[in-house]
């Protein structure tokens, strides 16, 4: 049976959260118990040095993000579970990718647009100030990660369709040019992994400081959700699921009887205290579990480690021998 290829990672850049828990690591894990799936997870830290100076906060990062893959039931054997800098020709083949990737696809990434638009807003005669070759030409990379291991799949949130969508442009090119050597991958968009909102209402994101940590303490939890942002409707009147960050969150967790059933509370006018109340124990309930574990691997890096040492072996049993190819598809081999 042919095995279909499924990848994702998380950029090491902080503490793992309910936003990339939903829009990331759960529906990964979820793919990775199918039959005929090849799973690979990976701590991408070298994504991070685009938006992080800070080299304790980059390894502290890939400490966390590890453990949580741990925690939440990852089967290492099944899985390859590798650090992106521990398989070398990840970048290599990004040199390659960088050298057919046209710079008019790489204008069009959403990350470059939105800071020179920020740059334009604030009237500054340098359209281009601040970004880095790094952040300009990241979605390569991100192809790299994918076309390495000839990926079919990649989970994501919506807001990351637009990298898929460059590694296809990128792989079809070097295919045209080289022969076929890369699978064009799809993105797997789960509904309910939608970009979930933070205690502000923004998209949750470590850049708006408006994070839900994914193993805080059930108290601190508590305290994090009811500081999430509401209306000013008193109790017992009629409120609107639409643009509520305390109803999307609670339907990433619950099923479809329930989210109805929340429909109708918030129809009947239920109180935002309760609902805080609904959907910290709606959450917890799913977190709990895990918890432990996080807390029991954190503490145990060696361990940690080890699993990533191996499973860097499993990953490059593939993306050694494919980097020959590659290069020689090139024209950059041995004489004999």
């Amino acid at each position: 049976m042919t095995q279909t290829t499924v990848l994702t990672g998380i950029t090491t850049t902080g503490t793992p959260h309910l936003g990339n828990y939903v829009g990331a690591i759960r529906p990964a894990i979820e793919a990775s118990k199918e039959t005929g799936v090849s799973p690979f997870y990976f701590l991408a830290d070298y994504h991070a040095l685009i938006k992080c100076n800070d080299p304790e906060k980059v390894h502290q990062s890939s400490l966390e993000i590890a453990a949580t893959w741990l925690a939440l039931g990852l089967d290492t054997d099944n899985a390859t579970f590798y650090r992106q800098s521990d398989v070398p020709e990840i970048m290599e083949l990004s040199w390659m990718l960088t050298c057919v990737t046209a710079k008019g696809l790489m204008n069009r990434s959403h990350a470059y647009k939105a800071m020179v638009a920020e740059n334009e807003a604030a009237a500054n005669n340098d359209a281009d100030k601040g970004i880095t070759m790094g952040l300009f030409s990241y979605p390569i990379l991100m192809a790299a990660d994918m076309l390495i291991f000839n990926a079919n799949k990649v989970p994501v949130g919506k807001d990351q369709i637009q990298h898929i969508e460059m590694a296809r442009d990128i792989a079809s090119r070097f295919n045209h040019i080289y022969g076929e050597h890369f699978t064009l991958p799809e993105a797997i968009i789960d509904d309910k992994a939608s970009i979930l909102s933070g205690l502000d209402g923004r998209k949750m994101s470590k850049s708006y400081n408006n994070t839900i940590p994914l193993f805080v303490p059930e108290k601190k939890l508590k305290k994090l959700i009811n500081k999430i942002k509401t209306n000013s409707l008193e109790p017992g009147e009629p409120k609107e699921t639409e643009g509520c960050t305390l109803f999307s969150t609670y339907q990433a967790f619950a099923n479809e009887e329930e989210v109805a059933e929340i429909r109708k509370q918030y129809a009947a006018g239920i109180a935002w205290g309760e609902m805080k109340k609904v959907l910290f124990e709606k959450v917890n309930a799913e977190i709990s579990p895990a918890r432990e574990r996080y807390d029991s691997l954190i503490n145990d890096p060696k361990f940690i480690e080890q699993k990533l040492q191996e499973g860097a072996v499993k990953a490059r049993t593939i993306t050694t021998p494919f980097l020959i190819e590659l290069r020689k598809a090139i024209g950059i081999h041995k004489f004999s």
